[in-house]
């Protein structure tokens, strides 16, 4: 029996009317339809965007993906999913895995895709771009999020001061994703350079509860959920 596919399907970052016509098609077509589970009792994001979207003869299969940093843990998370997947890929079922986001825009598919591969190195694995999170952010600003020959820096997670000022040293625009943990930090770095009034905060981007604040200046102590990210125009 041929094997099916597994498809990477991006879905955008909140708004349902994001996901591709492509990935759309696919989505609908597929036999089985994965994603990561929420927490506790909540819907995962990439559920919520596309419940809207599904059939009702589709299954549908909720991947549990820890939200921790220990490598152990997520490398068996992802053996067990992948072995779910290429359970039904081997009965010939064509698999989706909606991703929050993009598929290549540090994704936990990419960690499922390459443990599929191991466990199943003849597998067919396709991937359908989609619309991320800064540039969701800079559409919700009405601001292109470059010009020119501006250069763009992205920091996935800030760990340390250094890291920021080094972007803000080397980019004349800087993204940060996950910035809710360190916020307070960021704002005396922006401060201190006086870029406080050149930066932005968009939290939950694309949804309709969206939040934007403006001119930072104003807002020294932010209590951010964890879907917020920062948007600094260096110069």
């Amino acid at each position: 029996m041929q094997l099916g596919i597994l498809y990477g399907i991006s879905v955008g970052t909140g708004d349902p009317d994001l996901i591709t016509v492509k990935g759309l098609r696919i989505l609908q077509t597929v036999d089985i339809v994965t994603f990561p589970q929420g927490i506790g009792d909540k819907l995962g994001v990439a559920e919520k965007i596309i419940r809207q979207w599904l059939k009702p003869q589709q299954t549908t299969i909720a991947l549990d993906f820890p939200y921790v940093r220990e490598q152990d843990i997520l490398e068996s998370a992802w053996q067990k999913s992948a072995k779910i997947i290429g359970q039904y890929l081997q009965q010939g079922k064509n698999v989706a895995f909606a991703c929050e986001g993009d598929v290549s825009f540090y994704s936990t598919f990419t960690y499922l895709a390459n443990t599929l591969k191991q466990l199943h190195p003849e597998a067919i694995i396709e991937t359908v771009p989609g619309v991320c999170s800064p540039t969701a952010a800079a559409s919700d600003l009405q601001i292109p999020l470059t010009v020119r020959n501006q250069r763009l820096t992205i920091l996935p997670a800030m760990y340390t001061v250094e890291e920021l000022e080094t972007a803000l040293d080397s980019a004349e625009v800087v993204v940060l994703l996950k910035v809710s943990s360190v916020y307070q930090q960021v704002w005396q770095i922006l401060q201190k350079r006086g870029l406080l009034n050149s930066s932005w905060v968009v939290e939950k981007a694309s949804y309709s509860d969206r939040k934007i604040y403006r001119n930072l200046q104003l807002h020294p102590n932010l209590k951010l959920p964890y879907f917020s990210l920062l948007l600094i125009q260096v110069c």
